[in-house]
């Protein structure tokens, strides 16, 4: 088995017995969700009921992932009948044999009330496990209530991901490790410590607290390169006037001003700051000229049920979905305001920066194709975006360019990922031994004390 597919997929088919051959029969949605899967069971046998590609032609005129991934499934398949009969099988790149099963031998199941084409695939896997009983059958489908009815009837069944990741197993970018107080005085009079305990990512911040004084700490951060942990540095007169209020934020921060970091991953719930530390430091590094401007983009996805089409220009239509991304902005300029008067001021706030060339916001839909170079780009909303997206935007980034990415996978509202397969989740555990790339996850909420309990309870 290729190591992409789902640890949960590899457990269950070798326990069939390594060496025996197997057939997949794939749903439609694995299909769409990745149409490389064709390549990924090595020697074994893939069965694509017919009535598969009926369903993934509905897709192919879709702009979406999705009719991308139809119209590249579609190019697999007329490369591979170039080298033989589907209807009686093709040799796939790394040995096994693909075929398309024509359904006209389904098995009668009672208990299937319709014949939608679901249950007729699910009939396919059957009526070739009853063919050929000494060849094992593994039905993969992503769709839940479909896996429910095949396992039902018998079929080995399981789901098809690249990344499966309980969310409480995702890389939180922090430990806390209790070591003698002298570590914590060497750390910080030679500036470096050398690192005891378990292994370290790249990157990976630590809250060192004294065994013997609980109270006496201190923050640091591994660098792969010297193979040490040095202090985190303290920024005492804030980002953009922003101060981090606990250690998480102060990590944060840590990784969005430092510029060998060229990509920076934060998770976190509502109102812990996330976009708000990001465009502070964004905005902060553009003001130093380290980046010629800020570009601030986030996925176009309604909460709750969508109110149609926007009248207006492209500015106008666009400013309900940037809202958050200019409150954030308008909240900093009034930071700034404040500390520079003492009181509140008023003024144009974002549109301020905009007119100055500062800062750019944009939808995510006008992205593919463009070059970045020497911007600070923050991907707000992450988590709504899938594996193939995240890929598209991070190869946009040109020379000396830095890609920041946030993100709550638990506020989901793409139908077509969840918390374990969401490409920020994606980019967190791909990129997290990479020396150039940091991510830290933060946990207490600050936007305001009813926030907080809500994100909490509800």
């Amino acid at each position: 088995m290729s190591t992409t597919v789902s640890e949960e997929l590899t457990a269950r088919i070798n326990a069939l017995g390594g060496d025996v051959v197997k057939t997949f029969v794939l749903d439609t949605n694995v299909l769409l969700h990745d149409p490389q899967a064709l390549f990924k069971f090595k020697d074994n046998d893939i069965v694509i009921p017919i009535l598969v590609i009926e369903e993934i032609d509905r897709f192919k005129k879709e702009l979406s992932e999705l009719g991308r991934n139809a119209r590249q499934f579609s190019r697999y398949m007329d490369q591979l009948r170039c080298s033989g009969s589907l209807a009686t099988g093709v040799i796939l790149p790394g040995g096994g044999k693909l075929v398309v099963d024509l359904c006209q031998d389904p098995v009668p199941l009672g208990g299937l009330i319709d014949d939608s084409i679901d249950n007729r695939i699910i009939k396919v896997a059957v009526s070739l496990g009853n063919k050929r009983p000494e060849r094992p059958v593994v039905f993969i489908s992503k769709d839940t209530n479909v896996r429910i009815k095949a396992d039902a009837y018998g079929l080995l069944t399981v789901d098809y991901d690249d990344v499966k990741l309980r969310p409480d197993e995702l890389y939180t970018g922090s430990v806390e490790q209790q070591v003698p107080g002298e570590q914590i005085d060497r750390l910080y009079s030679q500036g470096e410590l050398e690192p005891s305990g378990a292994p370290l990512h790249p990157n990976e911040f630590l809250l060192l607290r004294n065994q013997d004084r609980p109270n006496n700490t201190a923050l640091g951060r591994y660098h792969a390169g010297r193979k040490r942990i040095v202090p985190v540095k303290k920024y005492r007169d804030g980002v953009w006037s922003l101060q981090p209020r606990n250690k998480e934020q102060v990590f944060a921060i840590d990784l969005l001003l430092d510029d060998d970091l060229k990509l920076v991953t934060l998770v976190g719930k509502a109102g812990t700051g996330k976009t708000l530390l990001a465009i502070a430091a964004g905005l902060h590094k553009v003001e130093e000229g380290r980046y010629h401007r800020l570009v601030v983009s986030r996925p176009i996805f309604p909460l709750g049920r969508d109110i149609g089409y926007l009248p207006g220009d492209i500015d106008e239509k666009l400013t309900p979905w940037m809202k958050p991304i200019y409150d954030n902005v308008e909240y900093l300029m009034g930071l700034r305001r404040e500390g520079a008067s003492g009181r509140k001021g008023t003024g144009r706030g974002y549109e301020e920066l905009i007119s100055q060339g500062l800062i750019e916001i944009e939808p995510l839909t006008y992205i593919r194709g463009r070059s970045l170079p020497n911007q600070y780009l923050v991907v707000d909303e992450a988590q709504n975006l899938t594996p193939h997206e995240i890929k598209t935007i991070i190869t946009r980034a040109g020379e000396n360019t830095k890609v920041v990415l946030t993100g709550d996978s638990q506020q989901i509202d793409n139908p077509y990922v969840d918390a374990t397969n969401n490409g920020l989740t994606y980019v967190v555990e791909r990129f997290k031994d990479e020396a150039i790339s940091g991510h830290i996850s933060l946990v207490k909420g600050e936007r305001s004390e009813l926030a907080e309990l809500a994100a909490n309870l509800l």
